[in-house]
């Protein structure tokens, strides 16, 4: 463990949709910060008329009377600098600082007037610029001693760590991380030091969201048939009664979503239209399949990337709240053949695994390159069947900071892809060079062995040679004398050392093959007519006179 057993210690993870705090006592104990009576408190933020800046479900109430006002995911806009709340810009630093107020605020009203140490998770493909922007919010909410940890590296801690799970150095855990807004997928390998980040691979416009859209349009369709007016109140709500319909219908869809999870059905209230309605689980998982399938694709590919030795995968994780649904798991362990594991929360999995993280501690400034330092995303808004990349361009000076220059960590292995048709990039955009303005030399090494080629199909580099049929020694000057052509010589092929040695081995094969069969065949034979000698009293020369007899006569 990465912290004094003497000290409390507070683990946040700043997610896309929802924040999700835990608190570590020193004697191990671990508890969820509880926020409005939930461990999920919702990063939204509203900006209020007298400039204060709500958070959680209080920003969420009042986004119905003014939705300009209201910012649903501040770390989507950790790229923006300034946002738009009303009529004035506010600094994305301060939106995610009054997250974590709220946070430090629960925690005093949790714990006491303690100092913790703090962990504040990432995702693994955040650069520098990001991170730092992260933990000036931190240092504008009062918290101080903040360490960054790795989004991925947090849930394989927690992974090996808390429930126990055996994952030997070199092996590998397969992170699932299907959130409300976002879906990440990671390869975190154990390493002596702890865990470190090999590969990720996600998509931002894919989570829970997207199932409770498929829900809403689902009951919409039998919603619209009966009054069609009523129901364009709920999509395009103009009034404050009808956003506060239209949360409530929200609300009542993830409810049904995660009742269904754990029961065969659910009902669903409408608003405005006073209709209860009945979800089947089996409804749920034909509206979420084309969802879950992405995720699994996603999951395949990074695999395939990655590849992985036999016997490396430790365990496949499932972690965020939309990873409850039980389809999930099922079409993993389908389709890698590895049984996901997954707990009753899945959303506090990273920050209380934060907390016990002892590996690729992420720096608030400028970090060497390595695997948790700069990553990419494997498949970053590429469609999974399109052609091969094409080449890079020339370098040259480009306006992109190392934050926004995504890099591709390299696989141990060649990647696969079509090789027969001369693709082995399996698909993956081409890694970009860390130092693309460098003036790279590469001198043979005149010591280097080369092999020749032996197939006379295969192209080589040699120099054009003469039809090979005679060969014309050149003309030789002798002295003074006019030089006269020599007739020419035909190299006859000389043969090779190792074709005697070929078919001296044959020979010797063959004979040791004929050596076997007459000792399988002749020493039974001979015990054989030893023994009846002994036992009849019969001679030696009879005994064979009649076995030779016998023979001739059963051949014939």
């Amino acid at each position: 463990m990465s912290i004094d057993q003497g000290r409390h210690a507070l683990g946040v993870d700043f997610g896309t949709s929802n924040t999700v705090a835990v608190a570590r006592w020193p004697d191990g104990r671990a508890r969820p910060i509880i926020v409005d009576g939930s461990p999920l408190l919702p990063s939204a933020v509203y900006a209020d008329p007298d400039g204060t800046l709500l958070v959680g479900r209080d920003a969420v109430h009042s986004a119905r009377r003014d939705p300009a006002r209201f910012e649903p995911n501040p770390k989507r806009r950790i790229d923006d600098d300034l946002v738009l709340l009303g009529e004035r810009e506010v600094q994305v630093v301060d939106l995610m600082a009054a997250v974590l107020v709220r946070v430090v605020e629960e925690w005093h009203r949790a714990v006491g007037p303690v100092r913790p140490d703090v962990t504040l998770t990432c995702p693994a493909t955040w650069g520098a610029t990001r991170r730092g922007l992260l933990a000036e919010a931190a240092a504008r909410a009062g918290l101080e001693r903040v360490r960054l940890v790795a989004e991925p590296v947090a849930a394989a801690t927690y992974f090996a760590e808390v429930l126990g799970r055996d994952v030997p150095i070199g092996s590998v855990v397969v992170v699932h991380d299907f959130g409300a807004g976002t879906f990440d997928a990671s390869v975190v390998a154990r390493t002596a030091e702890g865990f470190e980040v090999l590969a990720v691979d996600g998509r931002d416009d894919l989570g829970g969201l997207d199932i409770d859209a498929a829900i809403v349009e689902h009951l919409g369709k039998v919603c619209a048939e009966r009054d069609p007016q009523v129901w364009q109140r709920l999509v395009e709500p103009a009034t404050v009664e009808d956003r506060r319909a239209q949360r409530q219908l929200w609300d009542d869809a993830r409810i049904a979503k995660e009742r269904l999870s754990r029961s065969q059905s659910a009902d669903v209230m409408v608003p405005l239209l006073d209709l209860e309605l009945h979800v089947t689980r089996e409804e749920l998982e034909r509206l979420a399949r084309p969802v879950l399938d992405q995720t699994v694709q996603v999951t395949e590919a990074l695999l395939r990337w990655a590849d992985l030795p036999e016997g490396r995968l430790a365990g496949v994780f499932l972690v965020g709240g939309a990873s409850r649904i039980p389809l999930v798991a099922t079409l993993l362990h389908r389709a890698l053949g590895e049984a996901p594991v997954v707990i009753e929360q899945p959303e506090l999995v990273v920050a209380e695994g934060s907390i016990l993280a002892d590996a690729a501690l992420l720096a608030s400034g400028p970090a060497a390159p390595g695997p948790t330092s700069e990553l990419r995303l494997v498949s970053r808004d590429a469609p999974p069947d399109r052609p091969a990349p094409a080449p890079l361009p020339e370098p040259g000076p480009a306006p992109v900071s190392i934050d926004n220059m995504e890099t591709v960590p390299q696989s141990r292995h060649e990647l696969t892809g079509n090789r027969a048709a001369g693709d082995f990039t399996g698909g993956i955009p081409p890694a970009v060079d860390p130092w693309p303005h460098a003036q790279h030399h590469w001198i043979p090494d005149p010591e280097a062995t080369v092999a020749a080629p032996v197939s006379p199909s295969r192209p080589h580099s040699a120099p054009p040679a003469a039809p090979h049929r005679t060969t014309t020694m050149p003309p030789r000057s002798y002295g003074t004398t006019t030089p006269r052509p020599v007739a020419p010589q035909v190299i006859r092929p000389v043969p090779h050392p190792v074709s005697r040695q070929r078919r001296r081995g044959g020979v010797l094969r063959g004979f040791q093959l004929l050596l076997s069969a007459v000792v399988l065949v002749g020493v039974p034979l001979t015990a054989l007519l030893v023994t009846y000698t002994l036992t009849a009293g019969v001679p030696w020369n009879s005994c064979v006179t009649w076995f030779i007899e016998d023979l001739h006569r059963l051949l014939s």
